[in-house]
């Protein structure tokens, strides 16, 4: 009996383990790396902030938030046509994700806006910006535009979290049961990630190589904790209180939607007008949850339109 408890213990550890012998596996971002980027980097509080800067040399700033699982790469396309119409497009990466630091702690809305901030204030950009926010990014969009609307012309929300998001069964497990969610999660996740970007392999992106930037995430250390970290942090919590801060003080909204998102669906935009009735709503047909490069010209041209309509207000 001893024998078998030994050997049922030694399972127990090995199999506790597993999680940190997998993250040690995978490749820290490298000096390397970083040097041979097109960007630039901020010292920020809480470690290195990767960032680039496309289009004219003057021009309207636009300030891109990517999502939980996909850095800044994910804008590339939108980038482009927002640049071609004479916008100034800053794209960052977001803590845990592209070529940015690998910080430990918790990923709240308030770990990112810092981050943002700080981002802001070392470039320098003064002048009232336009955000745009994806995904998670919607979220980080809202607090920060919920916290300093004198920095903003506008927010543009694409398939927002922090209304109705779906993060699915294990996932919303994982993030409510710390400990064994973790461990779960850890074993899980990547496996999972790659089936779902290998199903989405096959449908047309204007950012060449996004199935590669998505699976490559997957081999970098640090990056599986901060997916958990934001979904246990960020996305388990409704934006009520921000949007309607924002509806408070008049900050303009736009809001884009993909037809056929399952993970932020249509009834997203029923909570959007209940808590803010200003806010001006979008659906861009056959489009799912990846619309800033699957659709990456028709979200642009509805940005410029919100621009176009301003001036005549």
């Amino acid at each position: 009996m001893i024998w078998v408890a030994g050997g049922f213990a030694l399972v127990v550890l090995v199999a506790a383990l597993l999680p940190r012998y997998l993250e040690l596996r995978r490749q820290p971002v490298t000096k390397r790396e970083r040097q041979d980027t097109d960007g630039g980097f901020v010292g920020t509080s809480r470690g290195l902030t990767h960032y680039r800067i496309l289009g004219p040399t003057r021009g309207p700033f636009v300030v891109c938030v990517h999502g939980l699982t996909t850095p800044s790469a994910v804008f590339e396309g939108l980038a482009v046509h927002l640049a071609r119409m004479g916008f100034r497009v800053l794209v960052y990466d977001l803590y845990g994700r592209g070529l940015s630091a690998r910080p430990h702690g918790r990923q709240t809305p308030e770990f990112f806006t810092l981050q943002l901030r700080e981002l802001l204030d070392d470039l320098n950009l003064t002048e009232e910006l336009t955000l745009v926010g994806y995904s998670m990014g919607g979220a980080i969009a809202a607090a920060f535009a919920a916290e300093e609307d004198h920095r903003l012309r506008r927010i543009v929300l694409l398939a927002p979290a922090g209304m109705a998001t779906t993060l699915g069964r294990e996932a919303d497990w994982a993030a409510k049961m710390p400990g064994l969610g973790d461990w779960l999660f850890h074993m899980a996740f990547p496996r999972a990630q790659r089936a779902a970007i290998e199903a989405e392999r096959g449908i047309p992106s204007e950012v060449e190589g996004i199935a590669e930037v998505q699976t490559g995430e997957l081999t970098r250390r640090g990056y599986v904790r901060s997916v958990l970290s934001s979904l246990r942090y960020t996305l388990s919590e409704p934006m009520e209180a921000a949007h309607r801060s924002i509806a408070a003080g008049g900050l303009p909204v736009l809001a884009i939607w993909g037809r056929e998102d399952a993970q932020i669906p249509l009834r997203a935009m029923s909570l959007l007008t209940e808590w803010n009735r200003n806010a001006r709503q979008e659906v861009i047909d056959g489009a799912g949850h990846g619309l800033p490069y699957t659709h990456a010209a028709e979200v642009a041209a509805l940005v410029a339109r919100e621009l176009e309509d301003e001036r005549h207000r």
